[in-house]
């Protein structure tokens, strides 16, 4: 795959289930590191309170910069 290439195998392998379609959102902070929260596209209000992963800068990149 080269980095223009956006097409994937995405069949699940060995019975792990898919990955369900996310969005991201970046909290630009002054006087803390800025954070990025992950979470599932169609989690209803109920499901994001525990359904969501947090990062703090410097431990995320663009996926650019990584290719």
């Amino acid at each position: 795959m080269n980095a223009r290439d956006t097409s994937s195998d995405t069949t699940p392998q060995h019975g792990a289930e898919a990955a369900p379609d996310c969005e991201a959102i970046v909290v630009e902070r002054d006087d803390a590191p800025d954070e990025l929260t992950v979470f599932p596209t169609d989690a209803d209000e109920s499901e994001l309170v525990t359904t969501w992963m947090t990062a703090r800068k410097p431990s995320f990149v663009a996926l650019d910069e990584m290719r």
